[in-house]
């Protein structure tokens, strides 16, 4: 029976999460949760939501066979048409699960490249998730063209004699490797432009997605970038030079937010972007106060971090939206000082604006 896939805004999902040995309950509601909000940025309507409990994942199903029967019923009862699953399903799994459901289904991998594919506006960022996306998709050919993978005979099929799912294949190479290469010019241009700013003062905003980076980015380049209260808003690095008030010239650039089990193929492919967080002299780490798991996702991008090479660059904690967390005190760790403002409501800025010049200062002196 052929899946109907139809358009973002009609469909209904159900999400599923699964707590395993080495995951506990806590951690995948907490996770669920976040693919909701995923879900919902996406244009999706989540109707339900399913959390199993088992040692580890069913290599044919990823979740129990009894699960399996009672999602099918669960999709026809509530008209539902998407099964989420909240983390990256192997082929096979994904294959007998849209067989066993006959509706969509997709990982959390796969949510996110849509939104970042949703929400991409210049070249490069078009160019970094297109990439991200194809790299995920080739190991995943095998059996999308199970009605191709026999050989052609009759007129035609002499020659080297690939399958259709070789030729799919040698495209799909061929469009990363091509990828690549636009992304390289790219990346030589940005390395042009970050050596013509090598003797500015660099500072790079980063945190968690929806922290609130490009409204403090906002206010404190006087710029107009989009923000909202939503996830990923920010794709594209923006960069601001500013000297007015500052003892030399700063560059401010905003980043991409991070989040909990973000692809390994957007990492990579965003590595080019990434840089300008590398390459930083001091990075504000920007975190949503409000947020009862604030902590948890200060951990999450100092993971990122790390995993990009940028754990060692200087940073500034930043506490956001002490506008809804009026009572919030900044903790100190590794004696880095915290700072507790409200980019909303401009406040608590004047000693973040201190501290800046004052690093900047020193940067001029050395």
């Amino acid at each position: 029976m052929a899946i109907e896939y139809g358009p973002p805004e009609k469909e209904k999902a159900i999400l599923v999460g699964l707590v395993t040995a080495s995951r506990r309950k806590r951690e995948e509601l907490e996770s669920l949760e976040e693919l909701n909000l995923l879900a919902t940025t996406a244009g999706a309507n989540v109707v339900a939501r399913r959390v199993q409990v088992r040692p580890s994942p069913d290599p044919a199903y990823y979740i129990g066979r009894g699960l399996v029967d009672e999602l099918k019923d669960q999709l026809a009862e509530l008209e539902a048409n998407c099964v989420i699953f909240d983390d990256q399903l192997y082929p096979v799994q994904q294959r007998n699960l849209e067989e066993a459901f006959e509706a969509k289904v997709i990982d959390r991998p796969v949510l996110i490249l849509d939104i970042f594919a949703a929400g991409a506006r210049t070249s490069a960022a078009r160019l970094q998730v297109e990439l991200a996306q194809l790299e995920y998709t080739l190991p995943r050919l095998t059996g999308a063209w199970v009605h191709f993978s026999r050989q052609y005979g009759g007129i035609g099929s002499k020659g080297p004699g690939e399958t259709q799912l070789e030729i799919d294949r040698r495209q799909v190479r061929m469009r990363i490797a091509h990828l690549k290469k636009q992304l390289q010019k790219l990346g030589v241009q940005r390395q042009t432009q970050r050596k013509a700013r090598s003797n500015f003062f660099k500072i790079v905003l980063v945190g968690y997605t929806n922290a609130g980076k490009s409204t403090l980015f906002n206010v404190l380049t006087r710029a107009e970038i989009e923000t909202a209260d939503k996830l990923f808003t920010t794709l594209d690095p923006t960069t601001r030079i500013m000297s007015s008030g500052y003892p030399c010239r700063v560059v401010f650039s905003d980043t991409v937010g991070f989040i909990r089990k973000l692809p390994h193929q957007l990492v990579e492919s965003f590595k080019s972007t990434l840089e300008e967080v590398v390459e930083a002299d001091l990075l504000l780490h920007v975190a949503d106060c409000s947020d009862p798991k604030v902590q948890e996702h200060v951990e999450q991008t100092r993971q990122v971090l790390a995993e990009i090479g940028a754990e060692q660059v200087p940073y500034l904690m930043i506490y956001n939206k002490l506008d809804a967390n009026p009572g919030f005190l900044p903790p100190s760790a590794d004696g880095t000082r915290g700072f507790a403002i409200s980019a909303l409501e401009k406040s608590g800025l004047a000693a973040l604006r201190a501290e800046i010049i004052a690093r900047s200062e020193r940067r001029r002196a050395v």
